[in-house]
């Protein structure tokens, strides 16, 4: 395995194969922001080898996904307005 390569591979699922078996999330959609081919420029662009200067929306044939790339989505903050003092007390 060489330097470059990813030990794992995204798997087309579904009939229209848009959507990506990925780590930590079942349905990923590729997105440039987080593909092994590009580097960011700025927030809302980055440089593809294959299609030179893209959105960091976008996506092509050549995506290729490095998780390291990618930041999760932050998980929902707990509801904690329905507990009562009686729910702290052992």
């Amino acid at each position: 395995m060489s330097s470059g390569q990813v030990p794992f591979r995204a798997r087309p699922i579904g009939s229209e194969g848009s959507l990506f078996v990925m780590l930590f999330e079942k349905k990923i959609e590729p997105r440039c922001a987080y593909c092994t081919r590009c580097a960011p420029l700025d927030e809302e662009t980055v440089m593809c080898l294959k299609k030179g200067v893209m959105s960091a929306a976008d996506h092509c044939r050549a995506f290729r996904y490095d998780p390291l790339k990618r930041v999760p989505p932050r998980p929902n903050a707990p509801d904690f307005s329905r507990l009562r003092e009686e729910d702290f007390v052992l």
